[in-house]
C-alpha cells in the first residue's frame, strides 16, 4: 500500500508540473499575441444613460401595471415612437448639412481618487476623448470622490479639468461622499459644483508629517549618515537629527503650497470667503452651500435624471488593457498600495469626522 501511495505521489507531481508547464508558456505566448496586436494600452467605453434609466422604468412598469393597462400602454407607446420617428425624419430632411442644431449632450466622467490620485491616467484620456467630440452647447459632468493627497498628482489632475474649461465647455463636478483637500482642489475648477446633504468638502489646508528614528539609532550607538548638496536639499529627515533651521524651512514650504492652494480656489471661486474656508475645516453639504464652496444641493443620480429629460447623456470610462500578470492575480504590490491607501483615506476621514 505504501508503495502505492508513493507512486501516485510521484505521479501527481509529475502530472502538476507538466499543467504548470503548459499554462506558463501559453500565457506567455498569449501575453506576446495580445502586445503584438495591441495598438494602445487601453480604450474607451462608452453608455448612453438614458436607454438605463429607460430599461429601469420599464422593467418596473411590466412587473406593477395590469395586464389591460400594460397592453393599452404598449400600445399607445407604439404610436407616439412611430409619431417621433416621423417628425425626426422630416425634421433631418429640412435640416441644412452645415445647421448645428441638435440635442445637447451630457458627458459623464468618474473620477475616485487615492492619495497618488491615480485615478489621473485614466481621467486624462476620458477628456482627451471628450473634447474630440464636444460642442459649446454640451456638458460635461464628473462624479469626483476624494480625500486628497499628494499636491502634484492633484495638481495635474485639476490641470486636466481646467482643459475643459479651457474649451469653453461647461463643467460640473458632482460630489455624493468626500472632495477635500486635493479633491476640493479639482472641484473648484468646476463652473458648477452639486454635492449630496451629508457629503464632505473643503480641507483647504496641507500637511505633512515624518518618523524620526534619530534617538533611536543613538541609542543603540547606530551611525547615520547623510550627503547633500544644496542647502535645503534635506530639510527633515527619517534617521538623522533634525534641526530647528530644517524645521523653519519646512515649515515655510508647506505655507508655500498652502498659499498657492488658496489662490487657486480663490481664482476659481472668487465668491468663496478664502480667510475664512481656507483653515483646513471640513464642511457637510449643506454648511458648505453656506460658505459658498458649492452651488447647490443634490445627488449625482438626480442631478444626472433630470438632465436625461433634454438631453443625451453618456457615460465615459477609459479602460485599461490588463497585462497577463494582473490578469493573473501576481500584482501584489499594487493591492498592497491599494489597501495601505485605503488605511489611510480612512484615518483621514475620521479625523475630517473628529
Amino acid at each position: 500500500m505504501y508503495d502505492f501511495f508513493l507512486e501516485y505521489g510521484l505521479f501527481l507531481l509529475k502530472a502538476i508540473t507538466v499543467v504548470v508547464s503548459i499554462v506558463i508558456v501559453v500565457g506567455i505566448v498569449a501575453s506576446s499575441r495580445s502586445q503584438s496586436q495591441s495598438s494602445g494600452r487601453g480604450n474607451l467605453q462608452v453608455r448612453k444613460m438614458n436607454d438605463q434609466f429607460d430599461q429601469y422604468r420599464d422593467t418596473l412598469r411590466e412587473a406593477v401595471m395590469t395586464g389591460s393597462a400594460l397592453k393599452e400602454h404598449h400600445k399607445a407607446e407604439k404610436k407616439r415612437k412611430k409619431t417621433e420617428k416621423k417628425a425626426e425624419k422630416k425634421q433631418q430632411a429640412t435640416r441644412k448639412s452645415d445647421d448645428p442644431a441638435q440635442r445637447r449632450r451630457v458627458f459623464v466622467l468618474d473620477f475616485d481618487g487615492d492619495i497618488k490620485a491615480s485615478a489621473v491616467d485614466h481621467l486624462r484620456e476620458a477628456v482627451s476623448g471628450v473634447l474630440t467630440m464636444a460642442r459649446s452647447e454640451d456638458e460635461v459632468v464628473v462624479r469626483l470622490e476624494s480625500a486628497g493627497g499628494m499636491v502634484h498628482s492633484y495638481g495635474l489632475a485639476s490641470s486636466q479639468l481646467l482643459r475643459i474649461r479651457q474649451k469653453e465647455l461647461p463643467l460640473t463636478i458632482c460630489v455624493d461622499k468626500v472632495a477635500a483637500s486635493g479633491g476640493y482642489m479639482m472641484a473648484c475648477v468646476a463652473n458648477h459644483i452639486v454635492a449630496a446633504p451629508f457629503a464632505i468638502l473643503g480641507s483647504i489646508g496641507v500637511v505633512a508629517q515624518i518618523p524620526n528614528f534619530h534617538r533611536v539609532l543613538k541609542k543603540h550607538d547606530i551611525d547615520f549618515e547623510l550627503i547633500t548638496a544644496g542647502e535645503h536639499k534635506r530639510t527633515l529627515t527619517m534617521f538623522g537629527e533634525n534641526t530647528d533651521k530644517g524645521r523653519e524651512k519646512f515649515r515655510e514650504d508647506i505655507e508655500d503650497t498652502h498659499g498657492l492652494f488658496k489662490d487657486f480656489v480663490q481664482e476659481n471661486r472668487p465668491a468663496v470667503p478664502i480667510d475664512a474656508v481656507a483653515t483646513g475645516e471640513v464642511w457637510f453639504g449643506s454648511k458648505a452651500l453656506e460658505q459658498q464652496l458649492i452651488d447647490k444641493i443634490a445627488t449625482s443620480d438626480e442631478y444626472l435624471m433630470n438632465a436625461c429629460e433634454d438631453a443625451d447623456v453618456y457615460e465615459v470610462r477609459f479602460v485599461e488593457k490588463k497585462g497577463l500578470q494582473e490578469r493573473l492575480g501576481i500584482s501584489i504590490q499594487t493591492a498592497f498600495e491599494r489597501v495601505v491607501g485605503r488605511l489611510i483615506e480612512a484615518d483621514r476621514l475620521k479625523r475630517f469626522l473628529g
